[in-house]
């Protein structure tokens, strides 16, 4: 049985029992049964309203499914390799469908929740937190999707029943305003921070955090609404201004059991002894009894600059020796997410978490956002980025690596931001989102297979089997029809 990445670990209990009354009918049925739970009388506790939260968390960070082991999508980044930008049918529907099984969990809360189930003793601050739970989490989902695949069937807690009521696609502006009104929704009711035993659940800051990471991606392809660049640089300077977050000062502890929770940890997918992450093994090489599963790209790893952060994050060399010169294994691999005891490597425990929004993001939407809507780079901007940079190099000077400057021309700053998340942000699915945005896909891609690109590239297909079971569901350009 695969192991359960649950969003709160005291609704584990709560989800065994609830898969087991929804799954009786595997069994056959000899008695007449006496009662039956469905959605619509299930979800009349907080209890079970963090069930759903659970349940949705569940679908997309699996043992070895999901975000735990799903960086297969994302190959045609210049990052991982054996990426050819060749993007089959079904590229990405494993990553649709648990998307859409998320949304279905929290939609059944928040009707639930909007119809008073709840009882109307259930008190309104509690209600709040609960609603801006959900609203996050969907909002997090729907942003997932229309980055990958563009127009969406956007499906609320008052769609009519979409097995009786076709479904079609509506555009990117529509899910990005269903995006923008649940995030807002979100940081308006959600907490600055958790009770200890609570840590790990979204706050106000994270959903701050995402949504101007929204606003940041509306501003640039394929929406081009340069408006939002403004609120992308309002909203992450609310983040910076709370002083909820900051960063981890050693840049060799950013992926430590230590800080997973904090204080640069926004959100994540969280894992746990109860909960492992995938095996650890997937990102070391063979001879060092690993397994090679997630290899770098040699041209990505030479033409990273030296700092203190490359060999936090890239396994590169090993006593001085570099991968070429390996007897075997001759790739970089990832490193950030090996940062864990021997004893956790040998009995495939892995609780690294993996991030959804840290801080180190936040700076750099800052940095990228302010610069783009005054027209040059700011103080603020220039303050923001050097703070990630600085970290890089170990707070040494380092012309391999040199902080950034007012003044820089907007293009040329704009590019080192960019830069600076490809470096940053590595591993954490966040750089196919860049090179989408900026369409920058066949210019960072390595030569051999620039003669594949094509504008098509820039979303994934729409799956299959939705194409054909759904008459309203085109699929994107590029891609043939089942």
């Amino acid at each position: 049985m695969k192991h359960m990445k649950a969003y709160f670990k005291q609704t584990q209990y709560l989800l065994v029992a609830l898969t087991l009354l929804l799954g009786a009918s595997c069994k056959k049925l000899v008695e007449k049964p006496i009662s039956f739970v469905t959605p619509d009388d299930f979800y009349t506790t907080p209890a079970q309203i963090e069930a759903a939260f659970a349940g949705a968390m569940n679908t997309l960070w699996d043992y070895w499914g999901g975000y735990s082991y799903g960086y297969g999508p994302f190959i045609n980044d210049d990052q991982y390799i054996d990426g050819d930008l060749v993007i089959g049918n079904n590229n990405g529907s494993d990553l649709w469908n648990i998307h859409y099984r998320a949304i279905l969990n929290l939609n059944n809360a928040i009707r639930s929740m909007k119809e008073g189930k709840l009882g109307p003793l259930m008190p309104q601050a509690d209600l709040d937190v609960l609603m801006g739970q959900a609203k996050f989490l969907r909002g997090y989902n729907y942003f997932m999707l229309v980055r990958m695949f563009g127009g969406l069937p956007l499906i609320t807690e008052d769609t009519p029943d979409p097995l009786l009521n076709p479904v079609v696609r509506t555009s990117i502006a529509d899910a990005y305003a269903l995006i923008e009104a649940d995030f807002k929704e979100a940081a308006n009711k959600l907490p600055r921070k958790w009770s200890p035993e609570k840590k790990g659940r979204p706050t106000s800051g994270a959903a701050k955090g995402l949504l101007a990471k929204a606003y940041l991606t509306m501003a640039t392809a394929p929406l081009n609404q340069t408006s939002n660049y403004q609120k992308a640089a309002d909203y992450a300077k609310q983040v910076m201004d709370e002083a909820d977050y900051s960063l981890v000062h050693d840049i060799r502890n950013v992926f430590s059991v230590a800080t997973k929770y904090g204080p640069e940890m926004m959100w994540s997918f969280n894992s746990n002894y109860a909960d492992i992450n995938t095996d650890p093994q997937i990102y070391r090489p063979g001879f060092m009894d690993g397994w090679g599963d997630i290899t770098i790209q040699p041209e990505w790893e030479r033409a990273l600059p030296h700092t203190a952060r490359k060999d936090a994050y890239i396994l590169y060399e090993i006593d001085g020796v570099r991968y070429e010169d390996w007897d075997s294994d001759q790739y970089p691999y990832v490193k950030k997410f090996m940062y864990d005891n021997q004893d956790d490597f040998d009995n495939y425990s892995s609780i690294m978490s993996m991030p959804i929004i840290r801080f180190a993001d936040v700076l750099l939407i800052y940095a990228e956002a302010a610069n783009m809507a005054n027209g040059s780079p700011t103080q603020a901007a220039v303050d923001a980025i050097n703070k990630v940079i600085d970290r890089a190099n170990d707070y040494l000077p380092n012309p391999a690596h040199p902080l950034l400057t007012v003044g820089m021309t907007k293009e040329a700053f704009d590019e080192a931001v960019i830069e600076e998340r490809n470096q940053e942000l590595c591993f954490e699915y966040d750089r196919w989102f860049d090179l989408v945005r900026k369409r920058i896909l066949k210019e960072k891609s390595i030569p051999e297979i620039q003669q594949n690109f094509t504008e098509d590239d820039y979303l994934f297909p729409i799956p299959d089997n939705d194409v054909m079971l759904s008459p309203g569901m085109e699929q994107n350009p590029g891609y043939a029809l089942p």
